[in-house]
């Protein structure tokens, strides 16, 4: 009877996250070529006999020194946070966006995006539009995935107020309109 075949096992490269074998056609190969002369010297050959042996020692001193180790994909002293593939994560811009959207001629939807990021919660906060406003509103997903708050009816005549004295950690210099595509400051 056959043996089951066993999972391959895949090293991944402690900078960029890739599998080493795919390090050179990443975004960050000169980062990488010390952490594969270490650690996967047999795949890159060239790189070995490029670096001499003193290179080496230095190239080792140095991960130490950045405390960088086989687990670790990113070391401390970058802040950047990188998805899988080396690309890297953006940091949500601190701001507020309200558009309305108009529907069967005559009615209208506010959309409120960005509360979040402020620390309100959004469930909350669709409460106290609705009773302030005194239409429906909810909290939905949007088409980038992020949850928004859509308020039935014009309010974008009073949303700013109502924002920033409600929670007072949101300036007003944060919340902007979309008017006609283009973001207009609300102040």
């Amino acid at each position: 009877m056959a043996e089951k075949p066993q999972p391959v096992q895949v090293l991944y490269c402690g900078i960029c996250g890739l599998p080493a074998e795919y390090c050179e056609f990443g975004p960050e190969f000169e980062k990488c070529k010390p952490w594969l002369i270490q650690y996967a010297p047999d795949l890159y050959p060239e790189l070995v006999k490029d670096s001499s042996s003193k290179e080496a020692d230095k190239v080792s001193d140095q991960l130490q020194s950045t405390s960088i180790s086989e687990g670790s994909s990113t070391s401390k002293k970058e802040e950047v946070k990188r998805l899988p593939g080396g690309k890297i994560k953006k940091k949500d811009k601190q701001e507020i966006i309200i558009e309305k959207v108009t529907r069967n001629r005559r009615k209208s939807i506010t959309t409120i995006k960005g509360l979040e990021i402020f620390g309100v919660k959004l469930s909350d906060a669709s409460k106290k539009l609705g009773k302030k406003f005194a239409t429906g509103a909810s909290v939905v997903k949007g088409p980038t995935e992020k949850e928004q708050i859509d308020v039935q009816g014009d309010i974008s005549y009073d949303i700013v107020d109502f924002i920033t004295e409600t929670w007072p950690d949101v300036p007003e210099s944060a919340i902007f309109f979309i008017e006609d595509g283009k973001k207009v400051p609300a102040a």
